[in-house]
């Protein structure tokens, strides 16, 4: 199963989820999106905007072979906690996804660190999955590097 999250950051990520839709009706795995505030509304795949309790998303990431995932901080501290491959869409300004292109950095971190596969042309997600399904990753608990990265990058941007 792949599972796909955009966050709960209130802009809508209209490019992925169309993009993910697309590509869940020419693929046989089962493809399962939170759209969060997107209008658009899949059509060949599960989806929900939000869930209520925190352990039934926890089970999709428990459950998911690959994570698609909006560059926010927690959802790839989330997704990275259970070991699993990530490709990471940051949303960008310029489409109306976000107030800045913040996600950026912390995509292009996680991709030189070796931690996700990053894609910058939504036309590239396609192939980006498939590299995915080849990759392993451990879960990693508290790696020291990425976390320090992490809460600086949170802290520049209160």
């Amino acid at each position: 199963m792949i599972f796909v999250t955009v966050g709960t950051h209130y802009q809508g990520f209209e490019r992925l989820i169309k993009k993910m839709d697309e590509i869940a009706g020419k693929i046989d795995d089962e493809v399962v999106m939170q759209i969060g505030y997107t209008d658009y509304e899949p059509k060949n795949a599960k989806w929900f905007r939000f869930l209520e309790k925190e352990e039934d998303i926890l089970e999709l990431y428990k459950k998911a072979e690959i994570i698609v995932a909006h560059a926010g901080a927690g959802t790839l501290l989330t997704a990275l906690s259970f070991g699993k491959p990530i490709v990471v869409v940051p949303r960008l300004k310029k489409f109306g996804e976000h107030i800045d292109d913040q996600q950026l950095e912390l995509a292009e971190a996680l991709e030189s660190m070796g931690k996700a596969i990053a894609v910058y042309d939504i036309e590239k997600l396609e192939d980006a999955i498939k590299k995915a399904k080849s990759l392993k990753y451990k879960p990693i608990k508290q790696e020291k590097r990425l976390v320090n990265f992490l809460k600086e990058y949170l802290r520049g941007i209160k």
